[in-house]
């Protein structure tokens, strides 16, 4: 297990080097210290593998559960060498920057990013990018060919309700297909940047944390440095298409036709919730005379509710001065997120679906208490363990939340604060409200960690960290 667990820390070390050339071809100063943390994290993988190099293990399902919790930990961990020896960061405020950008949360602890060396801000993008789809998504891909098996490590790891369900028979050829189309995109994302106005670097930057649905920037004002409609739309198509399963984007590309968009009923569920929150949002600003347009109203509502909703938390004005309904607004949608199999956070498109339809059979077995009604998917039943996973799943989610919210209170933050705190944090989205609205740098060291804490359980799922708590686990 040490020795899975080594090998994918060994994968994540190579993420350092895009960060060494960049910082060797702009002359930046930070070469040594990168370096240093290259070797250091290459190491630590290396010793690990050689612990049980001889006998390749074979993964079983709660074996595959830890080694994804054991990875995420220690990834954070080491990630978050570049920023202590470059930054001269403390621990806790270099590995709550490090897992934010790991788990594509996006909130952050730096500020002047405007005045930060390219080779920092262009790791800060990467391991969004990484974290996005899931280093141990990428590792499957390879494992088989060592002779390990992944697929107790995908279960685990990818996100979503369905997680026995793959684009094509093989793991590892499913894996190697989500990330050459996640290649892909991303790279049209950059092109598309770059045609717009940004820099080669800022487009590139830019990229690799909004297909991502990350939210890092290069820039301190976030998108809003550029100034530029067409960017802002440019991030809200990227935005909406890294929060699609990408099982649909595989789907839709091998029969180059856009109908399993339509047929696909968390598609069409997403869609309806951003078109939904867009229109109150205009709506009210309209009303309210804010942007004096409806235009502008228009241009700034679909962006926020685009870059909320997706856990991206890109921004390019400041929400939290609207009236107080709309920032609430918006972190309520946080909670519902983007579909299953995407990299958006939040408790996905298709829970909040089934709960819904879950919750309207019961009104109607008031008046028809005998009768027996399916609640379908795609016009097909669900099994009743997959209604009692969600059912689960959403307790424990909510039981989470308040847990956490309680103790981010206890460690000193206001009502308001510790809640968007808390939610931005499990939801994977970035910005809050209150004393979270910019940054967590006024946070004590015990609240950044229970926002670690926090990303940690969003990004995986709660019952992939939560299982390891329970005692039949172990035995």
């Amino acid at each position: 297990m040490l020795s899975v667990t080594g090998l994918l820390v060994c994968i994540f070390s190579a993420s350092v080097v895009p960060p060494i050339l960049i910082s060797w071809f702009y002359q930046d100063g930070e070469t040594h210290n990168l370096l240093a943390a290259f070797f250091i994290i290459l190491g630590t993988g290396q010793l690990l593998w050689l612990t049980n190099r001889r006998r390749p293990p074979r993964i079983r399902r709660q074996e595959g559960f830890l080694v994804v919790a054991l990875f995420w930990i220690l990834l954070g961990s080491l990630g978050a060498l570049p920023f202590m020896l470059s930054l001269r960061l403390g621990f806790v405020d270099a590995l709550f920057e490090s897992v934010s950008g790991l788990t594509t949360t996006g909130a952050t602890v730096l500020e002047g990013l405007d005045r930060m060396h390219p080779s920092i801000l262009f790791y800060r993008q990467e391991i969004q990018w990484f974290g996005g789809m899931g280093l141990v998504v990428l590792a499957v891909a390879i494992l088989p060919v060592l002779g390990i098996g992944g697929m107790s490590l995908y279960r685990a790891e990818i996100p979503g309700p369905m997680k026995e369900e793959r684009i094509v028979p093989r793991l590892s050829s499913s894996s190697r297909n989500l990330w050459l189309l996640y290649l892909f995109i991303t790279a049209a994302c950059a092109f598309c940047y770059w045609l717009a106005g940004m820099s080669p670097f800022d487009a590139v930057a830019h990229s690799l944390t909004t297909v991502s649905t990350g939210g890092f920037s290069t820039h301190d004002a976030s998108l809003g440095y550029f100034h530029s409609a067409t960017i802002e739309m440019i991030a809200v198509v990227f935005m909406i298409v890294g929060a699609i399963n990408f099982g649909v984007h595989f789907t839709a590309l091998q029969r180059r036709s856009l109908r399993p968009y339509w047929h696909d009923v968390e598609v069409r569920g997403f869609l309806g919730f951003v078109a939904l929150a867009t229109g109150l949002i205009t709506l009210g600003l309209w009303l309210t005379h804010y942007y004096g347009g409806v235009l502008a109203d228009l241009r700034n509502a679909i962006f926020e509710v685009v870059s909320i909703i997706t856990s991206t938390g890109y921004g390019t004005v400041d929400f939290t001065a609207w009236p107080p309904v709309f920032p609430t607004l918006l972190i309520a949608i946080s909670f519902i997120g983007g579909c299953g199999g995407s990299t958006a956070g939040g408790m996905k498109v298709l829970r909040v679906l089934i709960l819904f339809r879950l919750g309207l059979r019961e009104i109607v077995r008031l008046t028809h208490p005998r009768g027996v009604f399916l609640v379908k998917l795609n016009g097909r039943p669900i099994p009743a363990a997959t209604l009692q996973s969600i059912l689960g799943f959403f307790s424990v989610y909510v039981a989470s939340f308040a847990t956490l919210m309680l103790a981010m209170m206890a460690v000193g933050l206001d009502q308001v604060s510790a809640y968007s705190a808390i939610a931005t944090c499990l939801n994977n989205l970035g910005p809050g409200l209150g004393e979270v609205a910019t940054s967590f740098a006024g946070v004590s060291d015990a609240g950044k960690v229970i926002g670690v804490v926090a990303m940690l359980l969003g990004r995986l799922e709660v019952f992939s960290v939560l299982v390891l708590l329970h005692p039949d686990f172990w035995r």
